[in-house]
């Protein structure tokens, strides 16, 4: 009665654990790239080969144990051992088998996979730059129309459903979206380039087949080559620290035209924000666009209040260096002073001064000086980060 009661159990556990499983499927994603597609089948054939050696094997054992059972009065060989040779024979020819299945069935059709994949120059028509930071990724256009191009892209699921305790309702793409998505056109061959700021990352989207590391210091090759328009979300593959959670990568597969058209208007778009640098911002100002800036790239490490996470993410209330002197009396920033920091990072902190513009850097230290606790009173202006950048 004990053994019935510990099997209802099991399986009344096994039946809730599938009814909570929120994303069920039997087969890969469907694939939308050569390389996806590819790499499906060549899954497809191992699994059948070893389907069939499988179903081999155990119809050779079933054949054994009812063959050669008692109530058959089969009778045991006894003082009888093979020769050395027979049991050479016998060993040999599992191994050959199995060799061959190893080296042509199945060596074959990996090899053509593994070429594939490193094959990143042959025919590829754009370069995108791909760079894994804690926790976010940053994406730079190399050539073509495109060339110029850099963005932060961030996780954009609001902080509150996040935190312990939500009970709300969660939104569709919960910790699957971000506020700027990658947009490649359809049917061109990407090349990819990987490195990363601090540790390594992982930029991986199901769908497209590809999985490469991003380690610092390297750069490292991938390619794509979305042949299906749509919006394809993946995550970063790697652990890479206590944010790994939030690192999705969203990225637009659109038709050429329409590609073109964003390109036009990204571009606009930085131009506008370049301007903004050339003007004299008022603190009320800076300090609003700053708390944008903040919450999207900072507020990760050091938190929403500034209160940090010592002693890796140190608190920005009351430290030193965000209430601290900016310039020194010639003018020039200090060393390990509050932009210094900003701009060329320090230890697990990466350097702004490549993902963020001059008056995001000079809004986000005037918040920072004057919100979060901090009352410095002093303002930055865009135009003394531009001066300071050369």
């Amino acid at each position: 009665m004990r053994g019935f009661t510990k099997i209802s159990l099991a399986l009344s556990a096994m039946l809730v654990s599938v009814t909570a499983h929120a994303d069920y499927a039997w087969n890969f994603p469907e694939p939308v790239t050569p390389m996806a597609l590819d790499t499906l089948h060549v899954h497809n054939k191992f699994m059948l080969i070893s389907m069939a050696i499988f179903f081999v094997v155990l119809a050779i054992m079933i054949y054994s144990i009812f063959a050669h059972r008692k109530s058959k009065n089969f009778k045991p060989v006894k003082d009888h051992a093979p020769s050395t040779a027979t049991e050479i024979f016998w060993t040999l020819i599992p191994f050959v088998i199995l060799l061959l299945i190893d080296f042509v069935i199945m060596g074959i059709p990996a090899y053509h996979s593994v070429v594939m994949m490193e094959d990143t120059r042959d025919k590829a028509t754009m370069v995108v730059k791909v760079t894994g930071s804690q926790w976010r990724w940053q994406y730079e256009y190399m050539d073509g129309d495109a060339k110029g191009i850099k963005f932060v892209s961030n996780l954009s699921t609001p902080k509150e459903q996040t935190d312990k305790g939500y009970e709300g309702k969660k939104d569709e793409q919960y910790l699957l979206e971000v506020d700027n998505r990658l947009v490649l056109p359809v049917g061109e061959k990407v090349r990819i380039l990987m490195t990363a700021t601090d540790v390594m990352h992982n930029w991986w989207v199901p769908q497209f087949g590809s999985s490469r590391l991003a380690v610092p210091g390297f750069l490292r090759e991938t390619w794509v080559q979305v042949d299906k328009a749509g919006t394809y979300r993946g995550q970063c593959k790697e652990l890479c620290g206590k944010g790994h959670g939030y690192m999705p990568v969203v990225v637009d597969a659109v038709p050429m035209e329409e590609y073109k058209a964003w390109v036009v208007a990204k571009k606009e778009e930085m131009a506008k924000a370049s301007a903004g640098a050339d003007k004299e911002w008022t603190k009320d100002e800076l300090v609003a666009e700053g708390k944008g800036v903040y919450e999207k790239n900072c507020a990760v490490c050091h938190q929403i209040t500034g209160a940090g996470l010592p002693p890796a993410f140190p608190a920005l209330t009351g430290s030193k260096v965000a209430t601290g002197p900016i310039f020194d009396a010639d003018g020039k920033y200090l060393k390990d002073g509050h932009l210094d920091r900003v701009l060329n990072g320090i230890r697990v902190m990466p350097g702004w001064k490549a993902l963020l513009n001059d008056t995001e850097i000079a809004a986000v230290i005037t918040y920072e000086r004057n919100a979060l606790g901090n009352s410095v009173g002093d303002v930055l202006q865009p135009a003394q980060v531009k001066a300071a950048r050369q």
